[in-house]
């Protein structure tokens, strides 16, 4: 008898072989099922049985989270009243490894009589549901992982390979972008990365911490206690001039300077690194790590600061 990992190593070689097989049937079948999605001007409904439905739900959460409207429905279901959901400006794509499944081929009359057009994803050119399908999507498999030959297991991934195919070649040909996909995403961290704005995290008005150019040293470090974002900008006329940080105060620590006399503009960083309202927070993140500053100030066109934000604010929008 073999060991675990005999048997894992087995399957995972098994099921390695279903998807290079799968290469072969990107056909003109593939490509007019491909051609009906892009073109509907409805919703792409995803019908499959047993195992093939599990892959199916996933195959439409795919294809609706990459720009093609899609959602499934269960074939048990469809027959008490779940039909309904679908209209003549739908395309019906239903999974069945037999193309024989008696619960998807029941329901197939009605969705010609609506008017539907029908792509099946089937084992078999053959079977009854590829015959009955305006197209074909071939995902026959040499052998099941199982040694069975029982358990649906390198049919089932080569179905689910399959459908990322067509989800991602309609993406490519829509022009499906990341800001695109972060729309439908707005809960998750990805979501947050391509979606989020400095705009919408930053300290504004009275919270900025800034002192204009005559200022002492002294009050540089009240603003910066006050405002506690471990840095305060220095302005001239409204503009930016200069950057005063936790770190330069550490700095000057070791210097002969007086607090309470000296300038804030003998000791502060000038043309410090800023950013825009509407820089990215994903992107402002990338330029702190890359120059190791923990905090930026927002400016506008005319270099006046408008907000202020440090890597805490990141940790706290969930974009770090």
């Amino acid at each position: 008898m073999k060991n675990f990992k005999q048997v894992a190593n087995d399957v995972i070689q098994i099921e390695q072989q279903a998807i290079v097989e799968l290469k072969q049937y990107i056909d003109d079948g593939f490509e007019l099922a491909c051609q009906l999605m892009f073109q509907c001007t409805g919703r792409v409904i995803v019908i499959g049985m047993g195992k093939s439905g599990h892959i199916g739900g996933k195959i439409a959460a795919t294809l609706a989270s990459t720009g093609t409207p899609a959602f499934f429905v269960h074939p048990g279901e469809a027959s008490h009243g779940d039909l309904g959901m679908i209209t003549t400006d739908d395309v019906v794509l239903t999974i069945s490894n037999s193309g024989e499944t008696g619960e998807v081929l029941a329901i197939i009359p009605v969705i010609k009589r609506i008017g539907s057009k029908l792509i099946a994803m089937t084992g078999s050119s053959t079977s009854t549901l590829a015959k009955l399908a305006d197209t074909h999507v071939c995902i026959a498999v040499s052998q099941e992982a199982c040694p069975l030959g029982l358990a649906p297991t390198s049919s089932t991934t080569a179905t689910l390979v399959m459908g990322d195919a067509l989800a991602v070649a309609l993406l490519n040909a829509r022009g499906f972008t990341a800001d695109d996909f972060a729309l439908s995403h707005p809960g998750g961290s990805l979501g947050k990365r391509l979606l989020l704005r400095l705009a919408d995290i930053m300290h504004d008005g009275d919270r900025i911490p800034v002192v204009t150019s005559d200022a002492k040293i002294k009050d540089a470090l009240v603003e910066m206690s006050l405002k506690g974002l471990g840095m305060t900008a220095i302005t001239r006329d409204n503009q930016l001039i200069g950057l005063f940080t936790d770190g330069d105060l550490r700095r000057i620590l070791d210097e002969e300077v007086n607090i309470h006399q000296d300038p804030i503009t003998s000791v502060m960083t000038l043309n410090p690194t800023v950013a825009s309202a509407d820089m990215l927070a994903a992107e402002a993140l990338k330029i702190m790590e890359d120059k190791k500053i923990n905090g930026l100030i927002i400016v506008d066109d005319k270099n006046t600061p408008i907000g202020a934000m440090n890597m805490h604010d990141l940790l706290k929008s969930g974009v770090l």
